[in-house]
């Protein structure tokens, strides 16, 4: 797998799209439809109308990265088909690529340091 930095923000695409578009279909898809841009920095991740299969989109600096994979049994955890993007955190997404349960997952919740000791 991988890795994916932990300030990295991952939105997944809730309604299935056109598994046939390859990285600047969906670059296009995620802009145009989604209105978000995938070239800060921000990982998209689309599910196809199967639930066994997803494709990833991410800007590396230098080009546009495209991961693409199927489970060979069972099917992804996906969240309420709906229009619009959802937030996970990397360990969430880790988790869903790993065909797991990502609801489960829950990070840590991360204070503020209140001031200087």
């Amino acid at each position: 797998m991988i890795g994916i930095g932990s300030g990295v923000r991952v939105l997944v695409a809730t309604k299935p799209v056109d598994f046939r578009k390859g990285a600047d279909g969906l670059a296009a898809l995620a802009k145009e439809a989604l209105g978000q841009d995938p070239f800060p920095g921000t990982v998209i991740v689309f599910r196809a109308r199967r639930a066994d299969r997803v494709k990833i989109i991410a800007w590396d600096g230098s080009g546009l990265v495209m991961l693409w994979k199927a489970l060979d049994e069972g099917s992804f955890k996906w969240p309420p088909i709906s229009d619009g993007v959802m937030k996970l955190s990397t360990a969430e997404l880790a988790a869903l690529l790993d065909g797991l349960d990502w609801t489960r997952i829950h990070p840590p919740r991360r204070r503020r340091p209140s001031g200087v000791r």
